[in-house]
C-alpha cells in the first residue's frame, strides 16, 4: 500500500490563514491514478520556489468520508489525511474519478457533502469520471460536460440530462470545471495556478513536468470519439475496440470474440447500423483519425499512416483520397475543399 504523507501546512505572508490557492481532493474508489499526480504534483511544483514540497502559495489536502485506503484503478491505494473539512476554506474541490464497470462508487455522504459545497460557492472539479460524481448531485442538469472520448458513449448513455462534450481538454464553467482527465488534468490545474498565484508558476510547473506551456480548454482532445451513432450495444462496444486499435487493427474474428459473437452475426449488424461491413467502418474509423490528425497534429504523413494502421504512406494516401477526394498533403496545406 503506498503511504501518502502529508505535508506541513506553511503560512502565507499574504493571509497566515489563507494560502493564495486552496484544493481539497477527494478520491473515489477505483480512482485513476494518472490525472490526480499529474493534478496535485502541479500544484506542488506551485507551490515553494524550491523543490522542498511546502504548502506556501497553495495547499492541498485529501479527503474522506474514513480515513480507510482508497483503491486506485491500478491497484495503487491511497490514504485520505482526513475526514471532509468544512468545504469553505477551499477554492476547489476536486473529485477524481475511475473505472464505471465496478459499480456505484458515490455514496450519499459525498453526494451531501458536495451539495453544501456547491450551495457554498466553492468551485466543483471532476476529474476523469469524477464528473459523473458532480452529476449525481443534480447540479450539472443542462450544463455541458467534458469527458474522455473514452467514456463518451457511458455518458451519453447514464446521463441524458447533461451535455457531453468529447472533444475538448476540459470545460471551465466557473462554479463546475469538468476535465476529461490524463495529462490534461495538469494542463488544468495550471490554469489554475496562473488565475490565483501567476503565470510564471505554472510555468515553472509545467517545464518541470516536461511540458512546455499550459494548453488552452478548447484544445482537442487527442483521439476524438467516432461519429458514428449507432445503437446496437454490441456494435457500439466493436466501435470502442476499434478506437483502442487504430495502429495495429484487428481482424474481425477477434473483435467479434470480444464482443461475443460470431462474426458472420457482427458483420450482419455493422451492415443493418451502418450499411457497411465490420472492415469498411474500420477502415473509415482509421481515415477519419487521420483526417483530425493532419488537421491538428504536427505529425508527418508517414507517422501519421503508421497511427492509423496502414502499412505505408502510399496505401494511406490512395484510402485517403478515396474517401476524402483529396490528398492528404492537401489537408495538412490548407488546400482545397473542407470534407
Amino acid at each position: 500500500m503506498a503511504k501518502t504523507p502529508k505535508p506541513a501546512f506553511v503560512d502565507t505572508q499574504e493571509d497566515p490563514q489563507r494560502p493564495l490557492l486552496s484544493v481539497g481532493f477527494l478520491l473515489l474508489p477505483h480512482f485513476t491514478l494518472s490525472p490526480f499526480a499529474a493534478f496535485i504534483d502541479t500544484l506542488r511544483l506551485a507551490a515553494d520556489e524550491g523543490d522542498q514540497s511546502r504548502q506556501i502559495n497553495c495547499r492541498w489536502t485529501l479527503m474522506g468520508t474514513s480515513l480507510s485506503a482508497i483503491d486506485s484503478s491500478c491497484g495503487v491505494t491511497v490514504e485520505p489525511w482526513e475526514n471532509l473539512r468544512d468545504p469553505e476554506q477551499f477554492d476547489y474541490i476536486v473529485v477524481v474519478g475511475g473505472l464505471l464497470h465496478q459499480g456505484p462508487v458515490v455514496s450519499d455522504a459525498v453526494v451531501d457533502y458536495l451539495q453544501r459545497a456547491a450551495h457554498k460557492h466553492v468551485t466543483l472539479v471532476g476529474l476523469c469520471t469524477g464528473s459523473f460524481a458532480l452529476i449525481r448531485t443534480g447540479l450539472m442538469k443542462g450544463r455541458r460536460c467534458c469527458v474522455s472520448w473514452f467514456h463518451y458513449q457511458d455518458l451519453v448513455k447514464h446521463c441524458s440530462d447533461v451535455i457531453p462534450v468529447a472533444d475538448q481538454l476540459y470545460i471551465d464553467d466557473g462554479d463546475l470545471i469538468t476535465c476529461a482527465g490524463g495529462t490534461a488534468a495538469a494542463d488544468l490545474a495550471a490554469a489554475l495556478i496562473e488565475r490565483h498565484i501567476g503565470r510564471s508558476w505554472a510555468c515553472k510547473s509545467l517545464r518541470i513536468l516536461g511540458m512546455e506551456q499550459p494548453r488552452p480548454a478548447n484544445t482537442p482532445q487527442p483521439q476524438p470519439p467516432a461519429e458514428l451513432k449507432v445503437e446496437n450495444k454490441h456494435v457500439r462496444k466493436a466501435l470502442l475496440i476499434m478506437e483502442q486499435n487504430m495502429s495495429r487493427p484487428l481482424c474481425s474474428d477477434t473483435i467479434a470474440n470480444r464482443v461475443s459473437l460470431s462474426k458472420r452475426q457482427l458483420e450482419r449488424l455493422f451492415l443493418a447500423e451502418t450499411g457497411e461491413s465490420l472492415q469498411r467502418t474500420y477502415r473509415n474509423v482509421r481515415l477519419n483519425y487521420g483526417l483530425w490528425l493532419l488537421r491538428h497534429s504536427e505529425h508527418s504523413v508517414t507517422n501519421i499512416a503508421q497511427e492509423c494502421g496502414f502499412s505505408d504512406t502510399a496505401h494511406f494516401s490512395r484510402a485517403f483520397r478515396n474517401s476524402f477526394n483529396q490528398k492528404p498533403l492537401d489537408i495538412r496545406q490548407g488546400v482545397g475543399k473542407e470534407t
